[in-house]
């Protein structure tokens, strides 16, 4: 009788998180038009795009970066390899823009075992100015770019950060990848800061030169196989820590498959474990399937029949989904006849892929076999 009490506990403790998480994104991330000005005193700004290959939305999310509202910019564009397919395209825009200062870099600099960090040592070395913006090649920057990741500094910010937000799903599995990112992955990382436990994310962050400079540089991120995991610990132990944006940019998706889905999303949290061991075992308890568990468990012993148990499986997961669906809403993310849909299709995921995570650590990036032992290997 007490373990019953014990997980009904627990069920009402996963239920609370849950709907505060849920609260706390709602007041940052409410949809409204994308028209924050440049501060007055805007400083100027260093964009890092490091670039692998052609995607399907790749013309629209690097010509974006010539059209911000924001006065005085550069953009560094990346490639690790002369015959990378984009450079055409990154070479066409650049000559379109002649207004703009931007240039593209190629070349390998080997520091660590992640491509991605190798291939922005060179951005880093050469961009000019103290605030440095490093940037996935298929995140879609607004307008106010710039200025919206500015805003979220205050005086002990060593980085802003904005979470990808899964936008134009092509097809059922792409709306399970919007599932993933936008009201569980994305309302997680804001109920973390809310604590102060701010993490950084690679999608798109915003550095203050100086901060990474006392560690070494961007060379010093090479101690974690995730160059977002090192930054957190970097900017963690000067005292400082990391924000996220209002209202956070959209990663346009167009058609997944399952097995982009869950390799993509099973291959960070294998990176997660690896960096933050402690912080991932809570992971367990992620969606509904923990609560479901608990819940049922405390109704059978406290004994409910099986109509007990159906009608508290039912509340669980029409509670927590209609929150989700309703947070969706109000921060303008898609949402149409398949969610409800995808999102029990990823909770019946977060399980599998969370001891899919504790057992393996091997995956696929851009093609290159890689494993998370890779950090160890690298740094010594």
């Amino acid at each position: 009788m007490i373990l019953a009490y014990i997980c009904a506990g627990w069920c009402a403790v996963i239920l609370i998180l849950n709907f505060t998480s849920m609260a706390l994104m709602s007041r940052k991330c409410r949809a409204r038009e994308r028209t924050l000005p440049p501060p007055d005193d805007a400083p100027p700004v260093s964009i890092v795009r490091p670039l692998r290959g052609l995607e399907p939305f790749s013309e629209e999310t690097l010509g974006a970066t010539f059209d911000l509202d924001y006065p005085d910019y550069e953009i560094i564009f990346c490639v690790q390899s002369p015959s990378d397919p984009v450079i055409p395209l990154v070479e066409r825009l650049i000559a379109a823009h002649p207004e703009r200062e931007a240039r593209l870099l190629v070349g390998d600099d080997y520091v660590s075992a992640n491509p991605k960090l190798n291939n922005c040592v060179k951005g880093w070395d050469a961009a000019r100015h103290h605030h440095v913006i490093l940037a996935d090649s298929n995140a879609l920057p607004p307008r106010d770019y710039i200025q919206t990741m500015l805003a979220a500094f205050r005086d002990n910010t060593a980085m802003s950060v904005s979470m990808p937000i899964g936008s134009r799903p092509k097809g059922f599995w792409a709306t399970v990848e919007c599932a993933i990112l936008n009201t569980f992955q994305a309302r997680w990382q804001y109920g973390a800061e809310a604590i102060g436990a701010g993490f950084a994310q690679g999608k798109n962050m915003m550095w203050r030169r100086d901060v990474l400079d006392r560690a070494g540089g961007i060379r010093a991120l090479a101690s974690e196989i995730a160059e977002d995991a090192a930054s957190t610990k970097v900017i963690r132990a000067q005292g400082m820590d990391v924000r996220l944006v209002d209202m956070p940019f959209e990663q346009p998706l167009g058609k997944r498959t399952a097995r982009e889905v869950y390799s993509r999303h099973v291959r960070w949290a294998r990176l997660r474990r690896a960096t933050f061991p402690a912080h991932y075992i809570p992971e367990f308890m992620n969606g509904s399937f923990a609560a479901i568990v608990f819940g049922a468990y405390a109704a059978v012993q406290l004994d409910g029949g099986v109509s007990t148990v159906a009608l508290v499986t039912a509340l669980i997961v029409f509670s927590l989904h209609g929150g989700e669906i309703w947070l969706a809403r109000v921060c303008g993310f898609p949402l149409d006849w398949r969610t409800p849909f995808a999102l029990i299709v990823r909770d019946l995921m977060l399980p599998v892929m969370f001891i899919d995570a504790l057992l393996y650590d091997d995956f696929v990036w851009h093609g290159a076999e890689m494993t998370v032992r890779e950090a160890e290997e690298t740094t010594g």
